[in-house]
């Protein structure tokens, strides 16, 4: 079974395009280094939730749209020793500095999840 980190991220609209292309290196960087896939979605159809939602999830302001990005991996151990090598390459430090400017990371969520069906 495989292994995932997902993220849930608040982004303003008007930075789409900007994100898009920082997510586009970001992908091609975790694959280099071992991911099997690296997948950005933009939220089509998440409605604002009574309880739960991935718009309350993140605290959704007006003008901003959710941003769902899973990576996949063998395992954890695999997940593990990809993130060491990721966090070692020098272009992680820029996307790192772009995605502050892009959106606010303290309501970003995110986790690691093991699989338990795969179909």
């Amino acid at each position: 079974m495989s292994y995932i980190d997902a993220f849930v991220v608040p982004l303003p609209v008007a930075n789409l395009a900007s994100y898009r292309k920082t997510a586009r290196v970001a992908g091609a960087v975790w694959r280099e280094h071992g991911a099997l896939a690296f997948i950005e979605c933009v939220a089509d159809e998440a409605p604002y939730g009574t309880l739960t939602s991935f718009p309350r999830a993140v605290k959704l302001k007006e003008n901003e749209i959710a941003i769902f990005s899973y990576i996949v991996f063998n395992s954890r151990a695999h997940r593990d020793r990809v993130s060491a090598r990721v966090s070692k390459d020098p272009r992680v430090k820029d996307m790192m500095e772009t995605n502050r400017r892009l959106f606010d990371s303290e309501r970003m969520i995110h986790g690691g999840f093991r699989t338990i069906v795969e179909a």
